[in-house]
């Protein structure tokens, strides 16, 4: 019954702060009672008596005399004799050790409190502990860890919420599991009938400069793209560790492919003189030395052809990509940087563009894309360790940042 009492947290709460209180008041007695004075009774009038007991003077203490002196009689006997009486107050003892402090009772009392306060913090400490490893577990868990747990031992509300959140969050990692196992499957067998639908287009004979197949072509392959992209977006949701193999990587010759393809200007300036220019063998001029990193040429590759196709389908011209290596704190990053002179993003929606099929307000459909190009950048980025933002290009346009760590790629898996 007692434990089934305690076991509640309120209740152990308020057993510590009572016991505290008790001490409190315990130890507030002692010290009341080494440091205040014995009580001291006024003696006011002494009897004289002689062998046989009869009373045969009487005394006085003198009215002017202060408390702690030495008593003084003034003894008038019955025959008429005036005598002085003196007693002297015997000397205290030294007070103990405990007794000699050099603080009055407000010192005392002060230290007193902090004792307590002391004595009570492990107390309290160890109540709330479990309440702080039930917010970090929910923290984890809310910045998209979805396999975070927390600990539920104990029998009061916190070891009951912990279980709950457990199980709740092992219902939703369930659901969200399946729901990306279902979009990957659905896309897979989407294949199928993709490649029947195009086959039966060929076999039509139809006259291929008509708009009627220019169009059905034209949704093919946007049809094709958007599965190519849940697919990978699935994968990359999925944290297949193994889907994407990490190496060493040129990436200002992987970035020079794309540029060539799409015959977008590049400019990499790494450091070196202009004596130290160096060609990509596709007719565009580097400064400096290769930058090498370690990551996934297929999702780089993708990563870097996803911004050109996304710059090129909002402007009309004006687009380049630009290389960098710069120093962060203590850690060397590559950066890429991906500009061109379109309308630009609001500030309100630079972050919100990263989300899937998340369009611009006013965007049209027919412009290309599906939604998931940019969020697809930052699935790759953070793969690689990396971020990814958008800002306003000066003279009008925007400009995509995304900076990868060059040395001891931080992958995420």
């Amino acid at each position: 019954m007692w434990s089934r009492f305690t076991s509640h947290l309120y209740v152990r709460i308020w057993l510590a702060v009572v016991a505290t209180v008790v001490v409190l008041t315990f130890l507030v007695a002692a010290a009341w009672r080494f440091t205040k004075d014995p009580p001291q009774l006024p003696i006011r009038e002494v009897l004289v008596h002689n062998v046989a007991g009869e009373v045969i003077g009487t005394a006085q203490t003198r009215p002017d005399r202060k408390l702690g002196e030495d008593l003084e009689f003034d003894v008038v006997t019955k025959d008429g004799q005036a005598l002085k009486l003196l007693l002297p107050r015997p000397k205290r003892p030294p007070p103990p050790p405990w007794g000699r402090l050099p603080f009055d009772f407000g010192w005392m009392l002060i230290v007193v409190g902090l004792a307590v306060a002391l004595g009570a913090y492990p107390v309290m400490r160890r109540l709330t502990l479990r309440l702080e490893s039930l917010q970090r577990g929910v923290e984890r868990w809310g910045e998209g860890d979805l396999s975070a747990r927390v600990d539920t031992s104990g029998s009061d509300e916190v070891a009951f919420l912990a279980g709950r959140f457990n199980h709740a969050a092992e219902r939703i990692e369930t659901l969200m599991n399946s729901h990306k196992s279902l979009l990957a499957n659905a896309s897979h067998e989407l294949r199928s009938p993709l490649a029947r639908i195009r086959m039966g287009l060929e076999l039509m004979g139809a006259d291929i400069t008509s708009p009627q197949r220019i169009e059905i072509s034209r949704s093919i392959s946007e049809l094709d793209q958007l599965i190519d992209e849940i697919l990978l977006a699935s994968r990359l949701d999925a944290r297949q560790a193994d889907a994407e193999p990490f190496e060493r990587l040129d990436l200002t010759g992987l970035a020079a492919e794309e540029c060539s393809r799409l015959n977008v200007e590049l400019s990499a300036d790494l450091g070196a003189t202009p004596d130290e220019q160096t060609n990509t063998g596709l007719g565009i001029a580097t400064t400096g030395h290769s930058l090498t990193v370690q990551g996934s040429p297929r999702l780089l590759r993708r990563l870097i052809r996803n911004l050109l196709e996304n710059a090129r389908r909002y402007s009309s011209g004006d687009i380049n990509l630009e290389l960098a290596q710069i120093r962060k704190g203590s850690e060397d990053m590559a950066v890429i940087k991906v500009h061109d002179r379109g309308p630009g993003v609001p500030a309100a929606q630079r972050e919100r563009i990263f989300e899937p099929f998340y369009r611009l307000p006013g965007a049209s459909e027919r412009e290309g894309g599906v939604g998931l190009g940019l969020a697809l950048v930052k699935s790759i980025s953070l793969r690689h360790g990396g971020t990814v933002r958008c800002e306003a290009r000066p003279g009008g346009g925007a400009s995509f940042i995304v900076e990868l760590p060059i040395a001891g790629v931080r992958r995420t898996a």
